[in-house]
């Protein structure tokens, strides 16, 4: 009795084509391209014009969790080309007025507690970064990008050693592709 095999098929909407170059997945869509090398070595996958199928070459509970996590990061890559991932940031200040801008692919942000010298940070390639008063949008096709990029805008005005109770200054995350934060 041989072993079977785990299938899992992720469907692909209009106007979105996927491929697979070696190891590397491909996702097309209307509002950009990701690309994720799969290095699972026991999983092989095939990309059709409407569907990406995974097959697991073993049926353990560690091939099933590597089956889920790929269906899941597929699906994520499939709606970050179709619909951008945005997160969605808040300039907290209370005493001194924070000024945030971006120019030149670096996000600068002066005046944070009263600092002469400004906070800079060099944003990826892959997102783009928008301020509209207090709110920072950062969009980007891949989902792993806009969470990185929010989270070192937060880290930026981030000060170990106060207590955030007290101390509540600062660039913090309140929406993240969609799910608002309390």
């Amino acid at each position: 009795m041989g072993k079977e095999r785990i299938t899992k098929i992720v469907e692909l909407p209009n106007g979105v084509m996927a491929s697979m170059t070696g190891r590397t997945l491909q996702i097309k869509g209307a509002k950009g391209e990701v690309r994720r090398e799969i290095k699972q070595r026991n999983v092989s996958i095939l990309a059709d014009s409407t569907k990406i199928i995974l097959e697991s070459k073993g049926e353990t509970k560690k091939d099933k969790k590597i089956m889920g996590s790929l269906a899941a990061h597929i699906k994520n890559m499939i709606k970050g080309s179709a619909q951008n991932h945005t997160y969605v940031l808040k300039v907290c200040s209370g005493h001194f007025p924070i000024n945030v801008s971006v120019a030149n692919k670096r996000l600068i942000v002066k005046n944070f507690l009263g600092e002469k010298i400004p906070r800079e940070l060099e944003l990826k390639n892959e997102a783009s970064v928008k301020v509209e008063g207090e709110l920072i949008y950062v969009t980007s096709p891949n989902k792993e990008t806009a969470g990185q990029v929010s989270a070192d805008i937060e880290q930026l005005t981030r000060r170990p050693g106060y207590d955030t109770r007290v101390f509540q200054d600062g660039i913090y995350v309140i929406n993240k592709d969609g799910k608002e934060l309390k």
